[in-house]
């Protein structure tokens, strides 16, 4: 395969959608020329997705492009659940402050600005080339790269060689059917009409004051408030009941007669789904990788479908860093799909398992069902956070020697500057980090043995600690809490910012830090 062709680029994104241009971004700031086509020509100008999380945040500041995204973005409000009898059974909420990742734990976004905001950064690097109105016809691929034969916009076929591809093209994905990768059904299957309203002003009254899952069995509905004036109604079909008929304004506007009426708000979209619950057999064929819905589909019911798209790209990104510069072996990409796809698993399983809980059409079981949940809870409506749905990492590239911290999503607190303060990351980036804690005496680390792995080292104390001005002060105790929660001294923190593995006693720090260095390279 010639390299030295201008047709021949480090990675070959398909899809620029949020997973697409997400991975884009993080390559451009890496550096590495990226050739991104997608069939579309602009964003789709109608919400879909609607949530977002503190992770997905964090990975957006550590891109510069948190800022921008701020404005269109909104606390995801506290969902009720209501039972069958229109009682409250259960609570989803968030942790409280001060947040674990410096950032508002549940949020609701809306996607067409927020995604242009994703597009620019990623249009902003020159190594990144981006073409609409493309798609792949073709693709090959052998143990020194990828072909791939892409019909332009104007009817005209282009051949592109690549080191890597990425597969970001959504559910129908024609990577994946190329790559010949099979999706596994996780057994979930119901037809919902999802409704988006921009509600007037003056009609606000009428609908709930929080998010809400209302668990009737005559009719299961979510009910989600989106930024300012955007309300989203999730309504489960009946099976006689004809999913594009009912996607007819007049239809809707029935279906929301409970709370609105036609001049009470504008119809923004109203679109038939069926809600899935799939996972890809393998993530990976030789130099191909898929991401995002090519690679899973979930129900909804948590607001996780676009958070675990943008957690695939960031899992699989930083990897494909190390090798493509030569700093790490191919066979690191291997634990890209080991761990994507057990946390899409687990995380599906609980998100499937609060689905089919919702969806009891059966009276009797749904009165079953809501004796149940409120006995769960001690005979009251018990109320969970959304953080404790969402799992750790159970396998990959973490030490299985550091339960239950590997794995884990590292905080990511507040810390003193001359400036005032600023979160974590500003101060330490976001490459590989280890933090000692600096309330104990400590073994030296030997930086300049860390350094050859690409690892910078902090010492990281509360405002209790005072007289070192090599040790970063934190505002709140929250890394303190978690030295102490987890009885260890120190932390490897990978990347994206999930626990490699701690330490219990300093003299344990070095030979943590050589394991890395073997596993990595």
């Amino acid at each position: 395969m010639q390299n030295e062709s201008n047709d021949h680029f480090d990675v070959l994104v398909i899809g620029f959608g949020p997973a697409g241009a997400v991975a884009a971004g993080m390559l451009g700031k890496l550096g590495h020329r990226t050739l991104v086509i997608d069939r579309l020509t602009g964003i789709y100008d109608k919400p879909r997705a609607i949530a977002l999380d503190h992770e997905i945040m964090r990975h957006f500041d550590n891109m510069g492009i948190a800022e921008a995204i701020m404005p269109h973005v909104a606390p995801f409000s506290t969902s009720r659940h209501f039972g069958a009898e229109g009682q409250l059974i259960r609570q989803i909420d968030m942790v409280p402050e001060p947040y674990p990742l410096g950032y508002t734990p549940s949020m609701v976004f809306t996607q067409p600005p927020v995604e242009a905001i994703m597009r620019r950064h990623a249009e902003s690097f020159d190594c990144i080339e981006i073409e609409t109105g493309c798609e792949l016809v073709d693709m090959a691929f052998d143990d020194h790269g990828v072909r791939a034969q892409i019909r332009t916009a104007d009817g005209t076929m282009r051949h592109v060689t690549a080191d890597y591809l990425i597969g970001c093209d959504g559910a129908s994905s024609t990577v994946r059917q190329l790559a010949g990768i099979r999706l596994e059904d996780l057994v979930f299957d119901e037809p919902w009409l999802v409704v988006d309203v921009l509600v007037n002003d003056q009609a606000f009254s009428k609908v709930p004051q929080t998010s809400a899952q209302f668990c009737d069995p005559a009719r299961p509905t979510s009910f989600v408030i989106g930024p300012g004036n955007h309300r989203r109604w999730e309504i489960m079909l009946l099976p006689e009941e004809d999913p594009r008929e009912m996607e007819r304004p007049d239809k809707v506007w029935a279906l929301l007669s409970p709370w609105l009426e036609p001049q009470d708000g504008e119809l923004w979209r109203a679109a038939a789904y069926r809600f899935h619950a799939l996972v890809a057999e393998t993530w990976r064929a030789g130099r191909i990788f898929i991401a995002g819905d090519a690679a899973h589909q979930q129900p909804p019911f948590i607001g996780q479908g676009m958070c675990q798209g943008l957690r695939d790209v960031a899992n699989l990104v930083w990897k494909l860093d190390r090798v493509i510069k030569g700093q790490s072996p191919d066979s690191l990409l291997d634990s890209y799909g080991t761990e994507r796809k057990r946390h899409v698993q687990e995380l599906t399983g609980r998100i499937k398992g609060i689905g089919e809980m919702i969806c009891i059409r059966d009276p009797a079981k749904a009165a079953e069902r809501d004796a149940r949940i409120l006995t769960d809870g001690g005979g009251k409506p018990k109320t969970i956070t959304r953080q404790e749905i969402v799992p750790p990492l159970q396998e990959g590239l973490i030490d299985a020697e550091s339960p239950p911290a590997s794995g884990s999503l590292f905080p990511q607190p507040a810390v003193r500057t001359d400036d005032g303060l600023v979160l974590l990351d500003k101060i330490a980036g976001s490459g590989w980090r280890l933090f000692v804690d600096g309330r104990l005496p400590h073994a030296s680390v030997d930086t300049q043995s860390a350094a050859s792995i690409g690892l910078s080292v902090f010492s990281i104390a509360p405002s209790t600690v005072t007289g070192n001005d090599e040790i970063l002060i934190e505002e709140h105790g929250i890394l303190a809490s978690w030295f102490d929660h987890h009885h260890v001294c120190a932390v490897i923190v990978r990347p994206d910012h999930y626990v490699y593995g701690t330490a219990r006693q300093p003299d344990e720090i070095e030979q943590k830090i050589a394991e890395l260095r073997r596993r990595l390279s």
